[in-house]
């Protein structure tokens, strides 16, 4: 059992903290909050230069009783972090965007936290109705460099254990 655990410290995990969708001018913006932990192992190979991508993953449908359900919108956003060693900074990158940060710490809790993501139109979306969202953080272990995937696959510090969050959405109607 000891041996169990202490596996399991050594792993890391993403959990959902929480996730909201707020009306904005044009849509709805997706906010939420995730607990990052990489592990020791996943830390210390970013530490050593090798860039780790992260995927936020949104999904938002409709129940029907008649047929499967609808789908309504959904948003993915990459984050790639790496470690320049010879400025000693954490580069997160996001698309074209680039912010460099003192220690991972910092960097994973950028990472850790959504803010007013447009994720859906206001036409796509019916006051009054119910929906189902979905939000997700991951290590995107695609990304890897292919002899790394073959051990994200079988050893357990490569892996990060990702938790989706879900809960219902319901608009409030318009005036």
């Amino acid at each position: 059992m000891l041996l169990l655990a202490a596996a399991a410290v050594h792993a890391g995990s993403i959990e959902p903290q929480q996730a909201t969708l707020a009306p904005t001018d044009d849509g709805y913006a997706l906010s939420a909050k995730f607990t990052v932990d990489l592990g020791s192992r996943l830390e210390e190979a970013v530490a050593r230069g090798l860039p780790l991508y992260f995927n936020v993953e949104f999904d938002l449908t409709r129940a029907r009783w008649y047929w499967s359900n609808e789908h309504i919108a959904d948003r993915r956003l990459e984050y790639r972090l790496a470690y320049n060693a010879l400025t000693r900074q954490y580069r997160l990158s996001v698309g074209s965007l680039h912010e460099s940060f003192a220690t991972l710490t910092e960097a994973l809790r950028v990472i850790s936290r959504v803010v007013d993501l447009p994720v859906v139109d206001k036409a796509a979306i019916k006051p009054g109705e119910t929906y189902n969202a979905a939000v997700r953080l991951s290590l995107d272990r695609s990304q890897l460099p292919k002899p790394l995937q073959i051990d994200a696959i079988a050893d357990r510090d490569w892996q990060v254990d990702a938790k989706v969050l879900r809960w219902q959405f319901v608009p409030a109607e318009t005036k």
